[in-house]
């Protein structure tokens, strides 16, 4: 596992492409926005004819993971996201953290955080995961009416290294806000791909991209960096070859961990 410390490697990522992404943490394990679906369009609920476009298929369905605890979903507006696969198998997880707008749109096991709220779970062997909703914001700012709430996930535990999950967040302001509760964070596993669409916000940035990723990753104290978001979609502007030049660059390829 490149650049991991001994720590890191207590917590065993997987990433399928896109968003999604299986945690193994004090023996739960959690999956990050579920998107399964062949490649195909998805259209967009804007003026104009917009669509998602997913480029790749998963390596991966729903049913190769095996069991899975709990989903952690950044939002359930988008379907690169949440797809078609994903909403299905959310009805088979105990539960599903998320907005509490999504929450309330998804019901079922879905339960919604606010920023700062947690919830615990129990693990198999009697302790505890503490998941904290961190917050996220997916656009400039003052974009929410059009893109959506959006939230981010901690996940700590008292005798192990913590995991950050950005979700679809675009603001370093966050991300400092998020540090300086948490920091420094063992594993962070980044939403990149530099995501725009030229129709949206004067093509603004609606997740990081590999410069503000490298940005949160020091701001983080990231003994870890995990990618995802940044393939399988065609509106990620940046894939693993910007990343690798752009941590590089900055000093942090050792930090990369591509988890696939």
């Amino acid at each position: 596992m490149s650049g991991a410390s001994a720590t890191s490697e207590k917590i065993p990522v997987r990433v399928y492409g896109g968003p999604t992404a299986l945690v193994e943490y004090g023996g739960l394990r959690f999956v990050t926005d579920p998107t399964f679906d062949p490649p195909g369009e998805y259209p967009m609920p804007l003026p104009g004819d917009h669509k998602l476009v997913k480029t790749a298929p998963s390596p991966v369905t729903a049913a190769d993971l095996g069991r899975v605890d709990a989903v952690l979903l950044s939002h359930d507006t988008h379907e690169d996201n949440l797809d078609n696969a994903g909403r299905a198998l959310l009805a088979e997880v105990p539960v599903v953290f998320t907005t509490e707008s999504g929450a309330g749109r998804l019901g079922g096991s879905a339960r919604g955080l606010a920023f700062w709220q947690t919830a615990e779970l129990k693990r198999p062997d009697g302790g505890t995961v503490t998941v904290t909703g961190v917050p996220a914001r997916h656009g400039p700012v003052g974009c929410e009416p059009i893109s959506g709430d959006v939230i981010g996930f901690m996940l700590t535990s008292d005798d192990l290294p913590s995991v950050y999950v950005s979700g679809d967040n675009a603001a370093l302001e966050h991300v400092k806000e998020i540090a300086e509760k948490f920091a420094p964070v063992d594993t962070a596993i980044l939403f990149l791909g530099g995501a725009r669409m030229p129709f949206a916000f004067d093509g603004a940035l609606l997740t990081l991209d590999s410069a503000l990723g490298a940005e949160a990753a020091k701001t983080l104290g990231a003994r870890r960096v995990v990618p995802a978001h940044y393939d399988s979609w065609a509106h990620f502007q940046e894939g693993r070859a910007e990343i690798e030049a752009t941590f590089t660059e900055a000093g942090l390829a050792d930090r990369l961990d591509f988890a696939r």
